[in-house]
């Protein structure tokens, strides 16, 4: 059943698509020159650079995804003079200043709604829906629209599920949780006072104001993950923020959007994983590292407590210290 549903809500997205656009009224929007063969041509979606499609946009910004670039599908792609090379000749270059607000922009346009992450007016006490006696639940519980729930599953005090969450059979979520656009699988704990599926920290000073980051992802807890109290997970901006599956997160711990962590890793309290960081399987991570965006952390690898990761980590690796080095190293430095 729950697969069901998330092939179900994963083919129609919680925000409202408002394409198709003409690429020439995209063009028009960002106000960039480019000769377009066919102006009719409609843009479906945006997409990053890997799950972009034929009639999709995407985005090309920095020279380390040159890799994903060169084998993207999509159509056309926002990216800078230096990089355009890079694209296969079936996506053409939509060259523009700043690769990142540009992307923002077309976002918005598709996806007006995913801007804002106001309290979900939809939400209401959980008595006056099927769930009631569908689910043990605590005081003062709120359900949104769009949210299904599994068998034997439990809801503590002051627990708001917001619109668009799909809960798996046998979990359990705590007290005083905010949990909204993410799917969690089957024998998940949630423990109190977490923040699931706001959208993330995305943002652009212009003209001395912010231009914020549209956020059209949701994050997927998978089976048999903890999350402990005081966890906030953001949503992904483009992707999705992924838990994998026997992953256990200690208490008072940051996951940026974007995020990927893979199977059976163990996190310990006050870490902070910035956004677009990829975590592979079996990793441990020590109480108070920080791992900066945009890295590849292998599979097997473990990091000190107190760390600051800047670089990517291979397989198999033991680091510490900030910055991180071989833990042999920071050992020896160290005496």
């Amino acid at each position: 059943m729950l697969i069901a549903l998330i092939k179900a809500i994963m083919s129609n997205p919680f925000f409202k698509n408002n394409g198709p656009f003409k690429i020439t009224e995209i063009i028009k929007f960002l106000d960039i020159k480019v000769k377009i063969s066919n102006q009719n041509f409609d843009i479906i979606d945006i997409k990053d650079l890997f799950s972009s499609k034929q009639n999709d946009i995407t985005f090309f910004h920095s020279k380390k995804y040159k890799n994903i670039a060169n084998k993207t599908k999509a159509s056309f792609c926002l990216t800078t003079e230096t990089l355009k090379n890079e694209l296969p000749k079936s996506c053409t270059a939509l060259v523009v200043d700043n690769v990142l607000v540009s992307t923002a922009r077309v976002t918005s346009l598709f996806y007006p709604d995913s801007i804002n992450d106001d309290f979900d007016k939809t939400a209401t006490d959980i008595n006056d829906t099927d769930y009631n006696n569908k689910v043990i639940f605590g005081k003062n519980v709120l359900i949104g629209e769009n949210v299904s729930i599994g068998v034997n599953c439990k809801i503590g005090h002051n627990t708001i599920i917001e619109k668009n969450v799909v809960i798996g059979d046998n979990c359990s979520i705590g007290s005083n949780n905010v949990i909204k656009n993410t799917l969690i699988q089957n024998d998940v704990k949630i423990l109190d006072n977490c923040v699931i599926g706001k959208h993330g920290f995305g943002f652009f000073p212009i003209n001395n104001k912010n231009l914020r980051y549209p956020h059209i992802g949701i994050v997927l807890i998978e089976d048999n993950c903890e999350i402990g109290c005081g966890a906030t997970i953001d949503r992904g901006s483009m992707s999705n923020t992924i838990i994998g599956k026997n992953t256990y997160l200690d208490n008072q711990i940051h996951i940026a959007h974007n995020v990927k962590i893979g199977e059976n890793s163990i996190i310990a309290g006050q870490v902070g994983i910035a956004g677009s960081s990829i975590i592979g399987h079996n990793v441990k991570i020590g109480g108070q590292a920080g791992i900066s965006g945009h890295l590849s952390i292998g599979n097997n690898v473990e990091i000190g407590g107190g760390s600051g990761v800047i670089r990517n980590i291979p397989d198999n690796t033991k680091v510490m210290g900030y910055p991180a080095k071989n833990i042999r190293e920071f050992l020896r430095d160290n005496k």
